[in-house]
């Protein structure tokens, strides 16, 4: 059976109230503020971790779905169950990945849980850049998709500079009010048209790492770990059970690679399909160009960091070079070979014990991420990485006892190496 909500159309960006899931806390603060600024009347990021709002997505969503669909679907029926809207002008906002994941079916998912809980009148927008869903795909400008690339820039900047002054500041409030001034400060810069445009990132970028640059740091030996994984729980703290706050509770440096790389590497698998699949030449021109600019802005992001003394990863075509000889650039469900490449990266720049983050029955990532582990481990022997499954009937409790292990083991590790933790 099929069920269907209203088309989400431009007419109601100047009087509804749009519903999006807060995957990246840092990132999508400003992507809500790109929206805004370009026709949205109001957008409402919902981030509620609750047990709860689990327990609302399996009223609606098969528990051998996916963990994110659960989550993303459940904190969408809290919300409209909680009084806090005008039904009849509050929308949804899903993305849709288009590929062989099952992400590119929670929209339809989503619909069937609206319509048997009794909100059948509320439109649904799909994010994506497929051309699926024509009859209510987000409404797209030049100028918003700028303003939105602007974002995740800045967004991930700010996040990196957060996490690893984090570690080290002689204040420990310190980062946390940086990070609050700069997204406040980008947050303005877009509403006010201004310094989203390609040519002013560089000089920006400098400008943040700069000031993050005066926190005071004393930079003592500490475990560093890298977290990769399935996009939502690799980001998202209530996907993940705060795992970032809870290394950092360990006295752990975390490293969490941005969420334009996973951008990036949509683009490398539009442009490699021409070569890999036969399709169109055309779109694989296009995405190859649209690499290109994006990995020249990442460039500039690595020389700001590098010239202030913060880790700073390298160009997107060397992480491209990463994953040879233990996986090929064709898997590329989920997010393929993009895990295997950033665990690789990490391990070459210090970050050896690496949490690799997955919903339990992802196939993508169990054969992407844990799959590739003990090939990992052949080549890189100091390689100390533990999967980590979260799902439903997993207990936050076990999920900390099995990245607890990596930790000690990451320690005495340490240890023989003569520093002191």
């Amino acid at each position: 059976m099929e069920y269907l909500t209203p088309n989400f159309t431009k007419d109601m960006l100047k009087d509804y109230t749009v519903l999006v899931p807060n995957m990246c806390p840092i990132q999508f603060r400003l992507i809500k503020a790109a929206l805004e600024s370009e026709g949205y009347h109001r957008v409402e990021l919902l981030g509620s971790g609750s047990s709860e709002v689990t327990q609302q997505g399996l009223k609606y969503v098969h528990n051998d779905t996916c963990y994110p669909a659960l989550i993303v679907i459940g904190q969408f029926l809290e919300a409209l169950n909680s009084g806090k809207y005008d039904l009849d002008h509050t929308a949804l906002i899903i993305s849709q990945s288009g590929g062989g994941c099952r992400a590119s079916n929670y929209i339809k998912l989503l619909r069937k849980a609206l319509v048997r809980s009794g909100y059948g009148n509320i439109p649904v927008a799909s994010a994506n850049a497929n051309g699926l869903e024509p009859g209510s795909m987000m409404p797209m400008t030049k100028k918003l998709a700028m303003k939105l690339l602007a974002a995740v820039e800045y967004g991930d900047l700010i996040m990196a500079l957060r996490n690893e002054t984090h570690a080290y500041a002689v204040d420990p409030e310190e980062p946390e009010r940086m990070t609050e001034k700069w997204i406040m400060t980008v947050d303005r810069w877009i509403r006010e048209d201004r310094h989203y445009l390609i040519p002013s990132f560089g000089k920006h970028f400098q400008q943040i790492c700069e000031d993050f640059a005066t926190i005071a740091l004393d930079r003592v030996p500490k475990v560093k770990v890298g977290v990769v994984g399935e996009i939502y729980v690799k980001f998202s703290p209530t996907g993940n059970n705060h795992l970032v706050e809870f290394l950092e509770s360990q006295d752990c440096e975390v490293c969490l690679p941005g969420l334009m790389g996973y951008l990036e590497y949509c683009c490398a698998n539009w442009a490699m399909d021409t070569e890999f699949y036969g399709i169109s030449p055309k779109m694989g021109r296009y995405a190859a160009a649209g690499l290109k600019v994006l990995n020249s802005i990442g460039i500039q992001m690595s020389k700001a960091l590098k010239e202030y003394g913060f880790y700073a990863p390298g160009s997107f075509y060397d992480l491209m070079e990463k994953p040879e000889g233990i996986l090929s650039l064709g898997a590329k469900m989920g997010e393929g070979w993009l895990l295997t490449a950033e665990m690789v990266e990490l391990i070459e720049n210090g970050y050896v014990n690496i949490v690799c983050a997955q919903p339990f029955g992802c196939l993508p990532n169990h054969i992407a991420g844990k799959g590739v582990v003990n090939r990992i481990r052949q080549r890189y022997p100091e390689a100390n990485i533990t999967p980590v499954d979260y799902d439903p009937s997993a207990t936050k409790v076990n999920q900390e006892n099995r990245i607890k292990l990596m930790l000690a083991v990451a320690r005495e590790n340490l240890e023989k190496e003569g520093k002191t933790v």
